[in-house]
């Protein structure tokens, strides 16, 4: 039998696919907020490029407290990098949304876009500090930061604990060598 092309679908997955099987049970009602919600996610991924490209051309939007541009203009004005990755093992890495690291005064910034409306925890900017930390070999208690989360219009501040951080980096190190040893026994 010759099938149909379809070469433009290859590494493309429908909504209703048969790897994600489970909406198989779905009723009406659940099926709509499935939808919805990944609709909503595709919309976030396509408002932080947008975000991301308006901070490296440095368009900045207008001032007000709208969640998008807040984060904008806050990133334009410290004169962060968008859409950073901070890698350091094939099992730990991650996209900072902006990042900037004063060397100077060993002052680490990071920002992050929530497009979301369930409330998010702090805790993933401060594994992106941690993973900072080890990529480029700087010691939590040398540095100070400040890490912010833009969402439903508001801004939430938070300086990092260095113990806390310390913790983090450590459990990092721990959980990478973990994996890794894994890798070798199956190996």
């Amino acid at each position: 039998m010759k099938f149909n092309d379809h070469s433009r679908l290859e590494g493309a997955h429908a909504f209703l696919s048969a790897s994600k099987y489970h909406w198989v049970n779905y009723d009406d009602a659940k099926l709509i907020e499935s939808y919805r919600t990944a609709q909503a996610a595709a919309i976030g991924t396509r408002l932080h490029a947008m975000a991301a490209e308006h901070i490296r051309l440095g368009m900045r939007m207008p001032r007000n407290k709208v969640t998008f541009n807040a984060y904008v203009n806050d990133a334009i004005g410290y004169r962060m990098t968008p859409e950073q990755v901070l890698y350091y093992s094939p099992n730990v890495y991650g996209t900072a949304d902006a990042i900037r690291f004063y060397e100077n005064s060993r002052f680490l910034r990071i920002h992050d876009l929530k497009t979301g409306t369930t409330p998010v925890s702090m805790t993933q900017l401060k594994i992106y500090a941690a993973i900072f930390c080890l990529e480029y070999d700087v010691r939590p208690g040398d540095i100070s930061a400040e890490l912010r989360i833009y969402q439903n219009d508001e801004v939430r501040i938070e300086e990092p604990d260095v113990d806390e951080l310390g913790h983090i980096v450590d459990k990092i190190v721990h959980f990478n060598k973990l994996i890794e040893d894994i890798k070798l026994e199956d190996a």
